[in-house]
């Protein structure tokens, strides 16, 4: 059998790097888990104080500034509607910009929404890349014990190699759990911040509507 000249160093090389990599893994798996245990005991939290805007209020909204397009008016039905807060801060600078144009406001509006898609994206992004990269971590976890183990079960040493196969089930099993945890946060995170940022793109455009027939009324009345 022909031996290649230097395949000697080569494996001894990536053996020792590849078990050199087994803490790291182990370390990041059990780092992933306690984060996505700690957002899950976020988004209980967050599910404990969220208010979810139903269409009836929203509807509610459109017509009561539709009826009112004064300036002040517009902010009395801001103040004794039952938005969420920050649905209110963000209705209520875009109807106080008075020194701007309506296509500017829009912009200004445009731009106070992305604002809020983007705080979602960041919320949302962690739990996404542990969902995706845990399987592949808990993968690595459970391949880099089997070498070891493999060559324990042809020396016949049954206990290195139980303690292997058993680190190697371990990682596999932290790696789905933090994936399995971070996906469903992920996906009930991202179905509330769609819903949240529909809600108020639908409340600014009625409000800007409303801001630009009264400056056109307003005009005409002049005229």
């Amino acid at each position: 059998m022909t031996v290649i000249p230097g395949s000697d160093i080569i494996n001894s090389t990536l053996y020792v790097v590849s078990q050199s990599l087994l803490l790291p893994v182990i370390a990041v798996l059990l780092i992933m888990l306690v984060y996505v245990v700690i957002e899950a005991g976020g988004i209980i939290s967050e599910y404990s104080i969220r208010r979810k805007t139903t269409f009836l209020e929203v509807e509610s909204f459109i017509t009561n500034i539709s009826n009112n397009s004064s300036p002040s008016m517009i902010k009395d039905v801001l103040e004794d509607s039952e938005l969420p807060k920050i649905h209110k801060e963000i209705l209520e600078k875009i109807s106080d910009s008075k020194a701007i144009g309506i296509k500017s406001r829009e912009v200004l509006a445009r731009k106070l929404i992305e604002e809020e898609e983007i705080k979602a994206i960041k919320k949302v992004e962690k739990t996404d890349i542990i969902a995706k990269i845990a399987p592949a971590i808990g993968l690595m976890g459970t391949l880099i014990p089997m070498g070891p183990g493999l060559a324990a079960l042809g020396a016949g040493d049954i206990t290195t190699l139980s303690q292997n196969l058993m680190v190697a089930f371990d990682a596999a099993i932290l790696g789905m759990a933090s994936a399995a945890i971070a996906f469903t946060i992920s996906r009930v995170r991202r179905r509330w911040y769609e819903d949240q940022i529909s809600t108020l793109d639908a409340m600014a455009e009625s409000l800007l509507e409303v801001i630009q027939n009264a400056k056109e009324e307003k005009k005409t009345y002049i005229e």
